[in-house]
């Protein structure tokens, strides 16, 4: 809790608006996207979605591969208290289904479904094919329920262990949003298994870069990579671009 609190001080201190920002790319995507402050139709669906999951009382056993809970004490948890305290926020939630409709994406793969709150945000875009991995099976269950009830049927849920299936995944994605083992190790090891799925205009969104120092050392790791040409850091997210035509250059942005 201290590293995340004077992590981001200092992130407060560093970062920036679109002010000072002399990427034509950037700049456009900050002004466009992130700042954009327009009701959105399909802000609805993704609440409608919420609303559901954050009133389901149901207790189910979570399995976690990741680098477990800072809030539970058992594995055995309320789906609504699951999303409260794991999921994504509504802010980021609007933020996700804007990125994938400004840069006119068309296949996602996301890692880590939890009980769907994310995969509804990005499958509330019609136009896109999500594909999200999950590795606890009742999480899985409760999203993929969820997610036909509210008929985002773009969204296809798959169980197991992402290494496992990256390992066999082959085709080619635009957007690929990373909300799972939050370990320095699985978030190298996965990064290194997507690269060979992204596409020049690809970008990857790492959730939580200041979770831990592990998960920071991971973030810079993943900045100075050969293939990576920009990333925004936003505190919460790292997102990561491919861009051939950019020069590499690192911003921090204030979402």
């Amino acid at each position: 809790m201290w590293f995340q609190l004077k992590s981001y001080l200092k992130f407060l201190v560093s970062s920036r608006n679109q002010h000072g920002v002399h990427s034509p790319f950037v700049y456009s995507l900050v002004t466009k996207c992130f700042y954009d402050r327009k009701n959105k139709n399909a802000y609805q669906k993704i609440s409608a979605y919420r609303k559901d999951i954050f009133q389901q009382k149901k207790e189910i056993n979570v399995t976690d591969f990741g680098a477990g809970s800072r809030v539970f004490k058992s594995n055995k948890r309320k789906v609504a208290a699951i999303a409260k305290n794991a999921g994504i926020s509504w802010k980021r939630s609007k933020l996700l289904y804007r990125l994938s409709t400004y840069l006119e994406y068309s296949n996602v793969l996301e890692l880590g479904t939890s009980v769907g709150l994310a995969t509804a945000s990005l499958a509330a875009n019609k136009k896109l094919n999500v594909f999200t991995i999950e590795g606890c099976p009742q999480t899985a269950h409760i999203a993929t329920q969820t997610l036909q009830k509210h008929q985002l049927y773009n969204a296809k849920v798959t169980v197991g262990k992402f290494e496992e299936i990256l390992k066999n995944y082959s085709h080619k994605i635009d957007l690929a949003y990373i909300d799972g083992n939050h370990s320095k190790e699985a978030t190298l090891k996965n990064f290194e298994l997507l690269l060979k799925l992204k596409h020049n205009d690809s970008l990857f969104i790492f959730d939580d870069i200041y979770w831990s120092e592990e998960m920071l050392q991971a973030w810079e790791e993943i900045k100075n990579h050969p293939e990576v040409t920009v990333t925004i850091d936003t505190f919460y997210w790292g997102l990561v671009f491919f861009r051939k035509e950019q020069a590499k250059e690192h911003f921090k942005i204030r979402s």
